[in-house]
């Protein structure tokens, strides 16, 4: 029987009591990251390693807070970059170098993305609440909490429009206790597969019709944490062949996992420069709707990138199919699973 009893620990924070959750690149690290971008030459994304990007004085640092990814809060805030210091070109280079002491980049889509841009693609400001979870990104609206297939999800704010854009993020840990102690029920169900949709965006056009069960919430086999949702691919696989409908119980549990989410989250606006490390067994994000000003070149610019850790837990043997390895450490996750972004 699924133990439904509260994790608690020092990942089971809220909005209210999460505190400061930044660090400071100082001085020395910054002129020590600019020397290791200036070694590149004509190095460039994906050619660059950590052996590319050397940084004896802050890789130590930059392992420290891998390591409380994964034993900690499971989220950082890295502040102290200026991006108007950096060709775009450079930002994205210094921000590649900087994240592979951290972890594996890997493939974003089945197409080459290995980088992405989250940012505006209409030109309009146009919000449009359909489509895949990708595209509903590249436009201004609000996205609701999810995961993205990684260890580590991380985001480098390059430029922001003149409104909105707030990030939200919430502890998976902090909802499935609260649940545990309102509704024990609803957390059962979560526990339960739930059918999701492929998307042909990332996946490629031959998976878009190869829908897979997962539960929303699950522990591996040394009963560590992971929580793996996108209500998107949920509502996205309703209809395709072979997947039942949802039940009350399930769109019960799903819409409390959502108010929940809205209620624990901690809210915090995305400064240029900063950048966002967060572990995605551990964490749900989101953002609001913001506002571009073209005519101001005020645009919103998020790079992403997605990380595999070396110092993951176990997964559940029933993840492989869209992880890869289910082992702790592995090279696991992505579009393509189990293939890092790394060129020779």
């Amino acid at each position: 029987m699924q133990d439904l009893s509260p994790i608690g620990g020092a990942v089971a924070w809220t909005g209210a009591t999460l505190g400061d959750w930044s660090v400071t690149l100082s001085p020395p690290e910054i002129t020590e990251v600019e020397a290791a971008l200036g070694g590149l030459g004509d190095r460039d994304i994906p050619r660059i390693t950590a052996a590319h990007f050397p940084l004896p004085r802050t890789a130590p640092r930059l392992k420290a807070l891998a390591e409380a990814m994964e034993s900690g809060a499971g989220l950082v805030r890295i502040t102290g970059l200026d991006p108007a210091r950096y060709p775009a070109r450079d930002l994205k280079r210094l921000f590649w170098g900087l994240m592979c002491h951290i972890g594996t980049p890997l493939p974003q889509n089945t197409t080459g993305e290995v980088l992405g841009e989250v940012k505006d693609e209409t030109g309009t400001g146009e919000a449009r609440a359909d489509g895949s979870a990708r595209n509903r990104s590249r436009y201004t609206g609000p996205l609701r909490f999810h995961t993205d297939k990684c260890d580590l999800l991380a985001l480098l704010c390059a430029s922001n429009g003149i409104a909105g854009g707030v990030s939200r993020i919430v502890s998976t840990i902090a909802i499935h206790d609260a649940m545990a102690a309102r509704r024990p029920d609803l957390l059962a169900v979560l526990y339960q597969d739930f059918w999701r949709a492929r998307p042909a965006d990332e996946e490629g056009e031959g998976m878009a019709s190869r829908p897979f069960p997962m539960p929303v919430f699950a522990r591996g086999p040394h009963n560590a944490f992971t929580c793996q949702y996108s209500r998107t691919y949920v509502e996205m696989a309703q209809g395709q062949p072979g997947v039942p409908p949802l039940t009350a119980l399930q769109v019960e549990a799903l819409d409390m996992l959502a108010a929940l989410a809205d209620e624990l989250c901690v809210e915090a606006p995305f400064e240029a420069g900063q950048i966002q490390v967060m572990n995605q067994h551990v964490t749900l994000h989101g953002r609001t709707a913001y506002a571009d000003d073209a005519q101001a070149s005020a645009r919103r610019n998020l790079l992403r990138i997605w990380l595999s850790s070396p110092l993951s837990r176990a997964l559940p043997a029933g993840h492989a199919g869209q992880w890869g390895s289910t082992e702790a450490g592995a090279l696991r996750g992505g579009a393509i699973p189990g293939r890092s972004a790394l060129a020779a």
